[in-house]
């Protein structure tokens, strides 16, 4: 049987929504319709015509609609996309506060509509193969997970901080990883570069199986680094996403006769594994999952209530910064 082409439309037009539109406009089974620039960017995208409202692109029949604005605009926006009963893909973090992301896993669950969160690592290679990992056991037990993601400041960011732009990729993946809940976390922040939300933040926390974590993220670097190491039983896995690298330092087996380390009852160096994986772009992986969902089939996107998981503990590492307290969940 063959599947009707969907009919998307996109919300935002800034770095983010124009990768969007190029994966739109040639992703199989779907016709982007339309596009919306809240802030009034004109520019066409990929021969789909620009609409001056979200209204204008509700009236086409979309099916779904793929919302890359600033976040403080995602809850007005999502929330018309769901009284149309109009399913969408909602850019990360899913709203700007725990209140309106309760609101909007309420107004999609409640009309049955497809929706997803766009936290894009999840479909980085590297990662799946990971998550395919310690799913198996290959790990063991986990001990530890240390995530650096820092680099220059964006240009692209105007209305919030390095808590809600970047530190919501490793707080997602943290938890999808293990599949482990945040109970704690406590933070400290730093403004640097004269704007006024923090451009720095070091989070330690703890989830559920007492596993410790460890969050490095800012906007001081003047390099590029997206790091995560898994510390477990068994040995520890190193993720570099931005190349989708992923290497295995397995604990050694062998005996030693050097006699000052024969007493030492930690582990030791061991083989070293890296992954061969195939690198598709995760941008595209998400787009055909989030479609695949849409047509019913089975299909992993990150649901609404795991953004909302993610937006409450962002919430608490700033509340855990600003009171200098460590925050329960």
């Amino acid at each position: 049987m063959t599947l009707r082409r969907l009919r998307a439309g996109l919300i935002g037009l800034g770095a983010m929504g124009r990768n969007h539109a190029r994966v739109l406009a040639n992703l199989d089974g779907v016709d982007l319709v339309g596009v919306v620039d809240p802030a009034g960017d004109q520019r066409r995208a990929h021969s789909a015509p620009v609409l001056s409202t979200v209204e204008e692109l509700i009236a086409l029949g979309a099916d779904y609609a793929v919302v890359a604005c600033p976040t403080t605009l995602h809850e007005e926006i999502s929330l018309k996309l769901a009284d149309a009963n109009i399913c969408a893909l909602i850019e990360k973090p899913l709203a700007g506060s725990v209140d309106a992301a309760k609101r909007l896993v309420d107004a999609f669950e409640s009309r049955g509509l497809v929706a997803g969160v766009g936290h894009i690592e999840r479909f980085n290679p590297a990662l799946m193969s990971l998550r395919a990992r310690l799913e198996a056991g290959e790990l063991g037990e986990v001990y530890q997970i240390v995530t650096r993601r820092q680099g220059p400041f964006p240009n692209r960011i105007a209305d919030v901080g390095v808590i809600n732009d970047l530190a919501p990729h490793d707080i997602d993946l943290t938890s999808w990883l293990t599949g482990q809940e945040y109970v704690s976390v406590a933070a400290h922040t730093a403004s640097k570069s004269g704007r006024p939300h923090e451009d720095m933040v070091v989070v330690v926390g703890q989830l559920a199986d007492s596993t410790v974590v460890n969050h490095l993220v800012n906007w001081l670097t003047p390099f590029k680094e997206r790091t995560m190491v898994i510390t477990g039983q068994r040995g520890c896995f190193v993720v570099d996403t931005l190349t989708a690298d992923l290497t295995y330092f397995a604990n050694g087996e062998q005996d030693t006769e050097w006699e000052a380390l024969h007493s030492f009852r930690g582990v030791t160096e061991g083989d070293i594994v890296r992954y061969s994986i195939p690198k598709r772009e995760p941008l595209l992986v998400e787009h055909e999952m989030f479609r695949d969902a849409v047509y019913g089939k089975p299909a992993e996107i990150v649901s609404l209530a795991q953004g909302l998981r993610t937006v409450r503990v962002s919430a608490a590492v700033i509340e855990s910064a600003r009171y200098g307290v460590t925050v329960k969940l």
